[in-house]
Parts: C-alpha cells; sequence; structure tokens
C-alpha cells in the first residue's frame, strides 16, 4: 500500500521543481517576490492537506485488515511503480504545462504546487509505514482495486487490506526506509502460484538432498 502511495512522490516532486525553477524566468504579472510567497503557501498547504486526504478511511480499513493467505500473489513493486506512471502519466504531463503556463502570472507558483503535492504523497506513504512499524505487519492492497491507472489504495473498489509478516517481499516497513525487492509491492487476490518463502526452500534443499542420497549408490557401482 506504502508503495502506491509513494509512486507519484518522486515524478511531482522534480517535475515541480523543474516547472517552479522556470516559472523564475518570466517576470509575470505579480512578480517574481509574490509569485514565490504564493508558490510557498501554495507548497505547504498542500503538503499538510495531502497526507489527510481519506486518513480515517486508511485507519479503518488497516484496522480490519485480515492476514494474506500463503496462494496470494504478490505483485513486484517495480511493476507497481510502472503501472501507476503509466496510469498517470498524461496528468502528469498536464500538471507539468498546466504549472508552466501558470509562471506568466504567478511566478514558480504551479511548480512549488506539484512539490508540495509530491510531498504530501511522500508524506501520506511514511505515516503508511508508521503504522505497519507499530504492528510489524505490510499492509496491502488487490492491484484490480487500485481503480482507473492503478493508482488509487483507497477508493471505492478497496473494500479491505492484507497483511503479511515483515519478512514477505524482504523488505522493511516503508517508515524504516527498507529497500524494497521483487516480490514486494502490492498482493493481487488471485489464488496459484505461491510467493516464496523459507519453507520452500527447505522443501527444496531436502528433496535435492533425498535424490543425491539415491543417486550416490548407482553411480559407485560398475
Amino acid at each position: 500500500m506504502a508503495v502506491v502511495q509513494r509512486a507519484g512522490a518522486a515524478p511531482l516532486w522534480w517535475l515541480g521543481l523543474v516547472a517552479a525553477g522556470a516559472g523564475l524566468i518570466p517576470e509575470g504579472l505579480t512578480g517574481r517576490r509574490i509569485g514565490v510567497l504564493v508558490g510557498l503557501l501554495f507548497f505547504l498547504v498542500a503538503a499538510v492537506v495531502v497526507p489527510l486526504v481519506r486518513g480515517g478511511r486508511a485507519a479503518a480499513l488497516a484496522g480490519e485488515a485480515e492476514r494474506a493467505a500463503r496462494s496470494d500473489i504478490l505483485q513486484a513493486r517495480s511493476v507497481t511503480v510502472r503501472n501507476w506512471r503509466r496510469g498517470h502519466g498524461w496528468w502528469l504531463a498536464l500538471a507539468f504545462a498546466a504549472a508552466l503556463g501558470s509562471a506568466f502570472a504567478l511566478p514558480a507558483a504551479g511548480g512549488m504546487l506539484l512539490a508540495g503535492w509530491g510531498t504530501g504523497l511522500w508524506l501520506r506513504a511514511r505515516r503508511t509505514g508508521r503504522v505497519e512499524e507499530a504492528r510489524e505487519v505490510l499492509l496491502w492492497t488487490a492491484a484490480d482495486a487500485l481503480g482507473r491507472g492503478a493508482g488509487d489504495p483507497l477508493g471505492a473498489k478497496a473494500t479491505r487490506l492484507w497483511t503479511t509478516g515483515t519478512e514477505a517481499g524482504t523488505r522493511r516497513p516503508a517508515a524504516a526506509g527498507g529497500a524494497d525487492r521483487a516480490g514486494s509491492g502490492v498482493p493481487r487476490p488471485v489464488r496459484g502460484v505461491p510467493a516464496q518463502t523459507s519453507s520452500s526452500v527447505s522443501m527444496r534443499r531436502s528433496w535435492w538432498r533425498a535424490m543425491a542420497r539415491l543417486a550416490r549408490p548407482a553411480s559407485s557401482t560398475r
């Protein structure tokens, strides 16, 4: 869940910085000083409001989260991030163009708003990570419940969350700054191939040892 929330933070932050820097070139209708002050206000408001959006719904779903079954398939973090950015590519482009165009009225203000939006998404993911850290679990949402653009983990389709231990996906909670690896992301409620676990690895090693013991006498005969 934190991966989805954080997927748009980086592109919005960097697009906002570029738009704010380019927005300082024109004088604008209000002048650069007023534009920067208004942009700073936009940045602070976005950084505060975005993490609070649907905060109550997130807390309710987290409180009712159920433990994921071993047969649930976990979607890789890279796939989750790629789906989000593909689903929101045009929106990011339009927001960047609007931020650049607004510089002719309020220099740098539009870019600072985008940067504040990205900061708010990052803070929202950090809040989810703190919940995971406190409960020592990872929170997951169904991939097919993310809605259009694969970017809304708290939308109308998201009626439940799942939890796994912190070893699932080989990463720590988001608040701890752990690096995501293959297997982390969001689980899809699909029954089929089980996720890689330590028990499956040990069973596989035991099987190979048994086969090696059976093959050893045969190889020694002539």
